[in-house]
């Protein structure tokens, strides 16, 4: 299956996910003319967007359309509202995506039916073309269709595939949140900073440029996250120090792991 091949493809919601999304499936071949987007209200650059790679714009459900693929890029809160409509837009060989956190499958087809259908977890980065995803498709995708979600989810990072749906809740937990837990690393170690002596600026520069480089370093280099740690860490010398409050028995293991069971928990519970 080529994306001349695929059929229409449906973009239901078309804020900062969906709309990363679409951008990069524009940029990544998907022909514009095979593209209808449904948002009630988009902003004006992205309605130029879709106007330039003449995709299709509408407000409500087309009449008479079936989708090859139903992407669904809603907030989980509007899922029992949008979906119903939905429905006459799944045929037996659509593929419906979600990345709506916490519905699950049964969600799903208890609005749209049974049909081939892929719940994701991408992250906040995929708005950059950084993120990562981690997917779990149902026994009536097949491997044509799931070759297609793959292609059309890696424009904005790598795509992880699950074995079981349950584990949907996990990489909310590590990766659908993650970000948050980074962002708020550097504000940690920049409040650090200030604390040593800094001014709060330059404290929050250097803390925001260290993690941002050391991210870059991570994403480049082949070399294990313990391997790049071991290499900054002279024996005796100042990471060394920093690391054995880091490293301690309540240092932040613990704490990440009583933040992730946290973060999964919660997702458990969105879930129903």
């Amino acid at each position: 299956m080529t994306y001349s091949t695929m059929g229409s493809v449906v973009l239901v919601g078309a804020g900062n996910m969906g709309g990363a999304m679409l951008s990069g499936w524009l940029k990544n071949g998907v022909p514009g003319s095979s593209v209808t987007v449904i948002d009630p209200g988009p902003s004006e650059g992205m309605l130029k967007q879709i106007a330039d790679a003449g995709a299709t714009y509408t407000k409500d459900v087309p009449a008479g359309l079936i989708a090859g693929i139903l992407f669904l890029a809603l907030k989980p809160q509007v899922m029992e509202a949008v979906l119903p409509p939905l429905k006459s837009l799944v045929g037996p060989q659509t593929v419906v995506v979600s990345v709506a956190a916490g519905k699950t499958l049964a969600f799903m087809e208890h609005h749209l039916g049974a049909a081939a259908m892929v719940r994701a977890m991408p992250n906040t980065p995929a708005m950059i073309g950084r993120g990562v995803t981690g997917a779990f498709a149902n026994d009536a995708v097949s491997a044509e269709q799931r070759d297609m979600v793959h292609r059309l989810l890696k424009v904005s990072g790598p795509v992880e595939w699950l074995d079981g749906e349950e584990q949907i809740n996990a990489v909310t937990a590590v990766s659908g949140s993650g970000p948050a837990y980074v962002f708020y690393l550097v504000e940690c170690m920049a409040e650090a900073g200030r604390k040593a002596g800094l001014q709060a600026d330059l404290a929050m520069r250097l803390a925001r440029e260290t993690v941002a480089g050391a991210g870059e370093l991570l994403h480049q280099s082949p070399d294990a996250a313990a391997k790049l740690r071991q290499n900054v860490t002279s024996p005796g010398g100042t990471t060394a120090a920093a690391l054995a409050v880091l490293m301690a028995e309540g240092g932040m293991q613990p704490l990440f792991d009583e933040a992730i069971e946290a973060a999964r928990k919660r997702a458990e519970e969105l879930a129903g």
